[in-house]
């Protein structure tokens, strides 16, 4: 299971990134993956609306959605 970081931590790693930080150089310096640190960049740019696809409140709503569909398929196979 992947790690989980603080909104906070990902808020100013993102923020080092905006600076021109080489994102190579942030990883290292605070041990987290590079490609973890990409996925918070591109994340961004989709809350943002710089980039098409689903904000986090979209994918939130999504995931409850989901878990309903399974909760109601249970209680009809009962």
């Amino acid at each position: 299971m992947p790690k989980r970081y603080p909104e906070e931590f990902r808020r100013k790693v993102l923020d080092l990134v905006a600076a021109g930080r080489p994102i190579a150089q942030i990883a290292a310096d605070l041990g987290v993956g590079d490609q973890t640190i990409y996925g918070w960049r591109k994340q961004e740019l989709i809350d943002t609306g710089q980039l098409p696809g689903l904000n986090r409140a979209e994918q939130a709503g999504l995931a409850a959605a989901n878990k309903r569909i399974r909760e109601l398929e249970t209680e009809l196979r009962s």
